[in-house]
């Protein structure tokens, strides 16, 4: 037994015979464990339960379908396990597409998030900064491949240097999930029936859309329900798949070198 399922076994007073590891949960351990009465808890270890929390708690009081929050303590998060089919029909498609725009529709007044926060051991920089073009190179590309060999580190800042030609000024602030892929995406009898792990903040809604498509293939009848983009989406979306890759690269290694090295490209450096 690892050190955080004996300190959710004592937490929730259960066996650990009772534990069972979720796959996935490759940046925080998962564990399920049943209760007494039939219910089914998710268990998440971590330094930012509390964030995640609160996250999770505004992506329902929007109406957005999330986890339900059942205890927060310490480095220990208590999630109502939602049960899903991992089947991405044309339906299951148009009600994420339905429930994302909902949640972009939500603004806030300037571009980043009270708090800072982290995917894995990857910090992110949430100091809201008024120019959206310098928020997207400072808190999240150059902070990102700061730690990064020279020639990335020299290529991503040269990708920065040419947002201000490249990204809106000052587009909505909408709400974003921050972490958008199927992975985190919980769909059951033809809907959605959850958006999880969320790492949100205030941006422009493209980021999320953008890395939604570099990790998947939304069907039309997601487009359909999200409704219009604005006209030079696709040129600025490599901007944004930039991001979650670098991010893909320092937590996972260099099976992503080839996926950043083409959005670099892409972006002519």
């Amino acid at each position: 037994m690892t050190a955080f399922a004996q300190r959710v076994a004592e937490l929730v007073g259960v066996g650990k015979e009772h534990l069972e590891r979720l796959a996935g949960g490759d940046l925080s351990e998962v564990l399920l464990f049943r209760r007494p009465d039939g219910r089914c808890t998710v268990a998440k270890g971590g330094p930012g339960v509390s964030t995640e929390a609160a996250m999770l708690r505004l992506l329902a009081s929007i109406g957005v379908p999330t986890a339900p929050v059942e205890g927060e303590h310490q480095d220990v998060l208590l999630l109502e396990r939602v049960e899903n089919d991992g089947v991405f029909s044309p339906k299951a498609w148009a009600s994420i597409g339905e429930a994302l725009r909902q949640l972009h529709e939500h603004l806030g007044e300037g571009f980043g998030w009270p708090v800072d926060y982290a995917l894995g051991s990857v910090a992110l920089d949430n100091r809201e900064t008024p120019s959206w073009p310098r928020f997207w190179a400072e808190r999240r590309l150059i902070a990102t491949a700061s730690v990064l060999d020279r020639p990335w580190r020299e290529r991503v800042e040269r990708v920065a240097a040419m947002l201000d030609d490249l990204l809106p000024a000052k587009p909505p602030a909408a709400l974003l999930h921050g972490d958008l892929w199927t992975g985190n995406i919980l769909v059951a009898g033809g809907r959605l029936a959850a958006l999880i792990d969320p790492a949100c903040y205030h941006g422009h809604a493209e980021v999320d859309l953008a890395m939604l498509t570099l990790f998947d293939t939304p069907g039309d009848s997601f487009w359909e329900s999200y409704g219009s983009l604005e006209p030079g989406w696709e040129v600025r979306r490599s901007a944004y798949q930039l991001f979650p890759a670098l991010v893909h690269l320092r937590l996972f290694g260099a099976s992503y070198a080839g996926m950043v090295d083409r959005l670099l490209a892409e972006l002519g450096t």
